[in-house]
């Protein structure tokens, strides 16, 4: 196991009412064991596969104060701790739909890169069957449920200071308000933007075959290409290398896809985390609203399917068997 703990502590925060949430502190490290171990193991693990919005403190950041005196060795981490659980504690009080949690507090280098990790976990009930075949109830840690963590790249923190990215956390399930609060409580501003990022390089794509006049087999072979190398780096845990991504594209005699982003002002960064839902539109046009789904290959669309954007209207020939049947049955009853 390449993960290696540094400092951990638990506290917890209970909702008592819309606004009063109660601090339940810890006056103690836990000490290091294999529970533990496997505890921030399981954390890091649903952390890294989901997605994660990116950031860096700003100027007047307590929290980002609050680091630095750590890393100074002018506080201890159990102090850190329990000072920060209570300022997440009044940035929690302000959201009713917070329920609090287990508030995990820890230090850890993982692949020789040192992370601090916040996170809140909720508690579930469930039933134990003990060796005497009875039923009780026992509680655990929704891990793979969690919506709010948060997480410091110390290292990158620490050596690259323009860097806008060395924040991340969980976008979550109740969407922008996880954000707000969590931006409140580090003390931070959005840095890079991975959506935007990935939207861009789609948009390059497009309009580099169009300038080097690639016919439509030939774009869709492109597209294929740049979908199959970033699903490869996301599998792989890697992020997009413009510079490697273009080794993979054709050129024509005058231009490439890295002299064609060079030249243009896509605003995009030299490497830069995968979307995996963005990068889909490669592949498929999607999207749903007002009672309506619609999903299709993207190379569809020209063929069997035609847009009109002047009447905001799709045509679409040949339709899949079972939709077929069931409209029949529709117009017969």
């Amino acid at each position: 196991m390449s993960l290696q703990i540094e400092k951990i502590v638990l506290h917890q925060l209970i909702r008592k009412s819309e606004s009063e949430i109660d601090v339940v502190l810890r006056d103690s490290m836990l000490e290091n064991h294999q529970v533990v171990n496997d505890l921030i193991a399981d954390i890091n693990r649903v952390y890294n596969n989901k997605s994660k919005a990116y950031g860096l403190f700003n100027e007047n950041s307590l929290f980002e104060t609050s680091v630095k005196e750590l890393q100074c060795g002018n506080q201890d981490f159990l102090n850190f701790s329990q000072h920060s659980v209570k300022q997440l504690r009044n940035e929690l009080a302000k959201y009713p739909f917070a329920e609090g949690g287990t508030v995990v507090f820890c230090l850890y280098r993982y692949l020789a890169v040192e992370y601090l990790l916040i996170a809140v976990l909720n508690s579930c009930h469930s039933m134990l069957v003990n060796e005497q075949l009875e039923i009780n109830q026992t509680q655990y840690l929704d891990i793979d449920h969690a919506d709010i963590i948060a997480r410091i790249d110390i290292t990158e923190w620490q050596t690259e200071p323009d860097s806008k990215r060395y924040l991340t956390f969980l976008k979550g399930r109740v969407g922008r308000k996880v954000s707000d609060f969590f931006m409140d409580y580090l003390g931070a501003s959005e840095g890079l933007n991975t959506k935007n990022q990935n939207k861009t390089l789609v948009k390059a794509v497009d309009d580099y075959c169009h300038v080097i006049e690639l016919d439509k087999q030939e774009k869709k072979a492109v597209r294929e290409q740049v979908y199959g190398y970033c699903k490869g780096q996301l599998e792989a845990g890697e992020e997009i290398k413009l510079s490697n991504l273009a080794k993979e594209l054709p050129a024509s005699v005058d231009n490439n896809f890295s002299t064609f982003i060079a030249s243009q002002d896509y605003d995009l960064d030299d490497e830069f985390p995968v979307d995996r839902s963005t990068l889909r539109q490669l592949k498929k046009f999607s999207g749903s609203g007002g009672g309506i789904t619609i999903n299709f290959d993207a190379d569809l669309l020209g063929e069997r399917i035609k847009w009109d954007p002047q009447t905001d209207t799709l045509v679409i020939k040949g339709l899949p068997p079972n939709l077929r049947d069931q409209l029949q049955r529709n117009h017969e009853s």
